[in-house]
């Protein structure tokens, strides 16, 4: 088996007016990381180094708030919006896997996602899509924010563009599934207080797990980190290069494909750097698909030698059963095989 190693994909030919044959390559190379490796590297996003500069000045200034200030943008758990304080959650618990601690994942973070209110004359309802909290204890977070959403928001559809193209699918295939589509945005800040942790314990900046929907877009710190469960059951350290997003699939992709297209397990394991946490950024867009799409393995990835490896379910109650793991720390029993990788990795 080949060694590890995130493939780096310029997908600028399908941002700009690209050549067939460079478009083709695109295709090609993103087919074979999905098959392979779960997660990419790409370049010629188009996002400018502007915007990416509005957010992390704009997360910075909201995470540097005292506690007790960024707890007044909490929000309940099912909403998925707001303030999520450190150790509020255990993303292993989405795959029914104990965390070497109950809820020790030591993470903060913020999240914004669609509203209800974006997707007129659709079955969008609030339960679903909920309405955003901005904290107005930063006045620059609103616009910041938005702006890089509404980039992220791009690439991701350009992905699922060129998505369509190594499926072998019509072009337009995605959006039927994601033209009201379960978009959040989770700005991550891996940071305690000295004092506040205990640093020969085992420690957890995020637990394993996978992403629950279509595609994740990530812009991450060069710092290290971030760890993805190679084919092997090896951990692997993963920073992206300079200008990069990574960018990974997630369990909706794997039903698709009937797991021919990986969701992959990873986490972030902190560095500690002269007895005390390296602080780590990273914001994350998932493009989750529509609420009430229902995804199963596509015809033409299901045969008498590969039968169906899921039954149908939609967006919605497979998103909820995640949540419930992570943040209300219910075990999501209907995880098994991605449970059965964890088992089985090594380290």
């Amino acid at each position: 088996m080949p060694p590890f190693a995130v493939p780096l994909i310029d997908i600028s030919a399908w941002v700009g007016d690209g050549s067939d044959d460079a478009r083709a390559a695109v295709v090609a190379a993103m087919d074979h990381a999905a098959r392979t490796v779960g997660f990419m590297q790409v370049v010629g996003h188009g996002i400018p180094d502007s915007v990416v500069s509005g957010l992390t000045g704009a997360l910075d200034e909201f995470f540097a708030l005292p506690l007790d200030a960024k707890k007044a943008y909490v929000r309940p758990a099912a909403e998925n919006r707001g303030y999520s304080p450190p150790k509020s959650e255990s993303l292993s618990y989405s795959l029914g896997v104990d965390p070497v601690t109950r809820m020790n994942d030591f993470f903060e973070a913020f999240n914004v996602g669609a509203s209800w209110r974006d997707y007129p004359g659709t079955s969008t309802t609030v339960e679903d899509y909920a309405e955003n909290t901005w904290p107005d204890a930063v006045p620059s977070f609103h616009g910041a924010v938005e702006t890089y959403f509404d980039e992220a928001r791009r690439v991701a559809h350009t992905l699922t563009r060129i998505l369509a193209a190594a499926l072998r699918v019509r072009e337009d295939f995605f959006d039927t599934l994601t033209d009201h589509s379960i978009d959040v945005l989770r700005m991550n800040n891996y940071a305690l207080p000295p004092g506040s942790i205990e640093l020969g314990a085992e420690l957890t900046g995020m637990g394993e797990h996978t992403d629950f929907g279509l595609v994740t877009v990530l812009w991450a710190d060069q710092v290290a980190g971030l760890q993805v469960l190679g084919q092997d059951g090896s951990w692997n350290d993963v920073s992206p290069a300079d200008g990069a997003l990574l960018v990974n699939l997630g369990d909706v992709a794997a039903r698709l494909t009937n797991d021919k297209w990986m969701s992959t397990l990873h986490r972030v394991k902190p560095p500690v750097i002269d007895g005390t946490i390296e602080r780590r950024r990273s914001a994350a867009f998932f493009h989750d698909g529509n609420a009430d799409a229902v995804i199963a393995p596509l015809p033409h990835f299901v045969t008498r030698e590969a039968p169906a490896l899921y039954e149908p379910v939609t967006v919605r109650e497979h998103i909820a059963a995640k949540l419930a793991g992570s943040r209300a720390g219910r075990k999501n029993v209907t995880a098994v095989r991605e449970a059965a990788r964890v088992a089985a990795s090594r380290g």
